[in-house]
């Protein structure tokens, strides 16, 4: 809110640097807490199935990306 407010001063250039580095710091925090809650995640049935085949697709999206490259060059 406070970077909308700067913003909405005629601050463009500081409203959106506060805005991206607020964006960045929350990818991060999230991040770290899901590092920390993952183990215990993993233990309800559900999310471990869907946990596992997210995994079996990003394996599947790099392997396709990195055939396409090796065909490229």
């Amino acid at each position: 809110m406070v970077a909308v407010a700067v913003a909405g001063e005629g601050h463009w250039i500081a409203g959106t640097a506060m805005i991206a580095t607020c964006y960045l710091l929350s990818l991060f925090v999230v991040e770290r807490l899901f590092v920390i809650v993952k183990p215990k995640l993993l233990t309800i049935p559900w999310f471990a199935k869907l946990w596992t085949a997210i995994l079996a697709v990003r394996t599947w999206f790099v392997a396709a990306f990195r055939r396409m490259r090796t065909r490229m060059s």
